[in-house]
């Protein structure tokens, strides 16, 4: 599978002549808890890493095992989740995911039945949860492999560095789309190897 996904992102000249200096971006251990991806997507938004890292740890020792089932998660005082770092938005947001997947019946969810489409727009349909944390669960959780989250702004450096697009705007937002159709059906990986190439 490995050799067979470099071959065909080879195709594209550009990005074969990143993909030699670059580990291939293995996934590590199954986890497809998406609920907990949310959660832990939602701790995250506009903070560094390492700040993001720091609150969850301290979000997750609010709770007896370490994880915030949705049951005790709607039950907790607001202040106790304001006391670890969280702002009343994402505090909020978090209990609308947890919420969601118990009136919805989304725990033990097999999500192989849905399409990359139907996944973003059940889950955007939480206030808090957005169409890019929906395709972050596509691509790291569900590992979905033909996900292109053009709104990510390091996905967007890092092709008009490559490509060295000067369009801006709706036709910036179409060439890099033209450009990763190229990819199908492995854009999630060739995404991958953006980013690791960016921050290297």
């Amino acid at each position: 599978m490995q050799e067979q996904i470099i071959a065909h992102l080879s195709r594209d000249p550009k990005l074969a002549s990143i993909l030699p200096n670059i580990a291939f971006p293995d996934y590590g251990a199954d986890n497809n808890d998406v609920y907990f991806g949310l959660l832990e997507s939602i701790a995250s938004q506009q903070l560094s890493v390492k700040a993001a890292d720091t609150i969850f740890k301290r979000f997750l020792a609010i709770f007896p095992t370490a994880y915030p089932t949705a049951e005790l998660l709607v039950n907790t005082p607001q202040e106790s989740l304001r006391a670890v770092g969280l702002s009343n938005q994402k505090a909020q947001y978090m209990r609308n995911t947890a919420t969601f997947f118990l009136e919805h019946q989304l725990f033990q969810k097999d999500w192989s039945g849905f399409s990359d489409d139907e996944v973003v727009k059940l889950l955007s349909s939480i206030k808090g949860v957005g169409k890019w944390t929906v395709e972050m669960i596509l691509m790291f959780v569900l590992r979905r492999p033909d996900v292109f989250p053009i709104d990510d702004l390091g996905v967007r450096q890092a092709m008009i560095r490559l490509y060295e697009v000067e369009l801006e705007g709706k036709a910036q937002y179409q060439k890099l789309t033209e450009i990763a159709e190229a990819w199908r059906p492995y854009r999630t990986y060739a995404c991958r190897y953006l980013w690791r190439w960016k921050d290297a």
